[in-house]
């Protein structure tokens, strides 16, 4: 198979490195840089210093950079790896090319509607062109370049694109299964995001972890009741893109989300914690558009409203947490 990975930052790199892998090298794999300069760089040393040190890219694996059309035309896959910014920009270039394509980023985009991946390309297409999905779930690129076990979602209302991402991605160390629930695994990809946020908050200040179980279980309540409200499956959110993603990215250490809120527990400014990343942390960029999303459907994200307030400075660290636990009972459940 034929596939282009379209962005050479960290998961962009560590995917195009495992699908250079699979099969004894069968797949043609081409990664593709937007800027000359580090495909140059990537090129001469073998390996991507900047957002993927210390792993090697496979003799096999091609890269390129330059116009998109002359490399795009002839793939059989198209894979979107840039973050949720630049999402609009790359659908455009590559929609009239009629290919087959699926994006990684995981977010709302900033600014306008608040558009979901899906939503942006038929804003773009206007229900014209290939078939598309998304592939998401709990992973982070460093462990899926380094061969660690790792299961994603590759989600499209196209079966036969769903086979075809199964057939890219699928090997030994990296499982891939499949659903017809886009809204719901993009929602799930892009909320969790905003939670690691809240946790990394709560375990910047040391408020233990009976409160981070229970900011991760509120977080997926209030997942759900998005993703529900905008037509996904509410059991899509118990599964790898929902539970499982957000599990990951609200616990694990090398989540860049989770570390703007141990940051700015520490007393950070959000562009000192930004800028101490040299990473997107997407969750800052799409927490105030889920809050929009869910205001205009009338649904109750608390903890999302409380991230925002602190992003947005109206909340310091220890009134955030206040604000969260002052609310009056509720029941469980979503």
């Amino acid at each position: 198979m034929r596939i282009a990975v379209l962005g050479a930052g960290a998961w962009g790199t560590a995917l195009a490195v495992h699908a250079s892998r699979l099969h004894g090298g069968s797949h043609a794999v081409t990664l593709w840089a937007r800027d000359p300069a580090q495909r140059a760089q990537m090129q001469a040393d073998r390996v991507n210093a900047r957002y993927l040190p210390g792993t090697a890219l496979p003799p096999p694996l091609q890269l390129a950079d330059g116009p998109l059309a002359p490399l795009c035309a002839s793939q059989d896959l198209l894979v979107v790896a840039t973050p949720m910014a630049a999402l609009r920009a790359m659908l455009a270039e590559l929609v009239p090319l009629d290919r087959p394509l699926a994006w990684l980023c995981k977010g709302f985009e900033a600014g306008g509607a608040g558009l979901l991946g899906h939503e942006v390309l038929h804003d773009v297409a206007g229900g014209a062109g290939a078939a598309f999905g998304v592939l998401s779930g709990p992973s982070f690129a460093q462990e899926v370049a380094a061969g660690q076990p790792t299961a994603l979602v590759a989600a499209s209302a196209d079966a036969a694109l769903r086979e075809q991402l199964v057939q890219a991605f699928h090997g030994a160390t990296l499982r891939v299964y499949s659903s017809d629930d886009v809204v719901g695994v993009e929602v799930g990809g892009a909320v969790k995001n905003v939670l690691a946020i809240a946790t990394g908050l709560c375990d910047g200040l040391a408020l233990g972890l009976n409160a981070r179980a229970a900011l991760v279980t509120r977080g997926l309540a209030e997942m759900s009741r998005l993703g529900v409200a905008l037509g996904a499956h509410a059991e899509t959110f118990m599964g790898l893109s929902g539970l499982g993603d957000l599990v990951l990215t609200a616990t694990g250490d090398l989540s860049r989300n989770r570390k703007v809120g141990l940051l700015l527990a520490q007393g950070l400014r959000l562009d000192a914690a930004m800028a101490s990343l040299g990473h997107v942390a997407e969750g800052v960029y799409s927490a105030r558009t889920v809050l929009q999303r869910a205001a205009a459907l009338g649904v109750r994200m608390p903890i999302t409203e409380s991230v925002v307030a602190l992003l947005d400075g109206r909340m310091r660290p220890h009134e955030a947490v206040a604000a969260l636990m002052g609310r009056e009972p509720a029941a469980d459940g979503i």
